[in-house]
């Protein structure tokens, strides 16, 4: 089954684990000494993370160690930016919109006091 990148960080594991393998390659072991969680939790995790292509196992004779792929993120990345550009031009217009009803208030209490 093909899962997709919104899935794998649905999970703070998940979330977790990626953040490990980042800066490092990981045996499985390493990863799970992470966590208070079993290892065939941890193995459920690192499948979905593989399955999503979040990650990678490269096999070395005996050792599987696994491997962050960040730039499947982009798909997340790209997906949260048209909503924080939605949510920018709601936020200009509002500011808009008080900075013109401020405007108004100080020339209307502007004006009684010359009065």
């Amino acid at each position: 089954m093909r899962r997709d990148v919104f899935q794998a960080i649905a999970d703070p594991t998940r979330r977790e684990i990626i953040n490990l393998l980042v800066n490092k390659k990981l045996n499985l072991n390493a990863v799970a000494e992470n966590f208070n969680i079993s290892r065939p939790a941890i193995s459920k995790h690192i499948k979905i993370l593989e399955e999503c292509g979040l990650i990678v196992i490269q096999q070395t004779g005996r050792e599987r160690h696994c491997v962050a792929q960040p730039d499947k993120l982009k798909e997340i990345s790209q997906w949260v930016e048209q909503y924080r550009q939605f949510w920018e031009a709601k936020l200009d217009s509002l500011e808009n919109y008080l900075n013109a009803i401020q405007s108004k208030n100080k020339k209307k209490h502007g004006n009684k006091r010359k009065k």
